[in-house]
């Protein structure tokens, strides 16, 4: 709770105290205070006990902790050993080889591994039924206009 508190912080709050309580009250304030923390610490004790004991025999070995999500995926993870099927899953993906044959499709080449018929005619490069619409065209000549299409207005 209070790990980021540095020397200089901790003395200024000590001065700080001995300011507002005076030197008389100050050890008085810090037992009440020390007591106030170990009764709160006795009740939520208390309380979960009351939880483990309302949830069953099943539930005796339940920590609060794990109910961080965090905490509860480390703690499985760590105890379950059965991730082959994970592991041979993401050792049998190839991300490289699948962006390659992507990029190879998308610029008109024939992807690395597959044959012509089962790469679509429109991406090897030949028309069907209309135009190649990944290729370049030419730019109209200046006085020409460009082709209008009512869709797009």
């Amino acid at each position: 709770m209070f790990n980021d508190i540095g020397g200089l912080e901790l003395v200024a709050l000590v001065v700080l105290a001995v300011l507002i309580f005076g030197p008389d009250k100050l050890p008085k304030v810090i037992q009440d205070a020390a007591a106030f923390i170990r009764k709160i610490r006795a009740f939520s004790e208390n309380a979960k006990e009351d939880i483990r004991s309302e949830l069953g025999p099943e539930f005796k070995d339940f920590e609060f902790e794990d109910l961080n999500p965090k905490a509860y995926l480390r703690k499985q993870l760590a105890e379950n050993d059965d991730l082959k099927e994970l592991k041979e899953l993401r050792s049998s993906f190839d991300l490289r080889k699948e962006i390659d044959d992507v990029t190879d499709a998308v610029n008109g080449r024939e992807p690395s591994g597959v044959s012509d018929a089962a790469v679509p005619a429109a991406v090897n490069g030949t028309p069907s039924g209309g135009p190649d619409l990944l290729k370049k065209t030419e730019k109209p000549a200046r006085d020409e206009r460009p082709p209008f299409d009512s869709d797009a207005t």
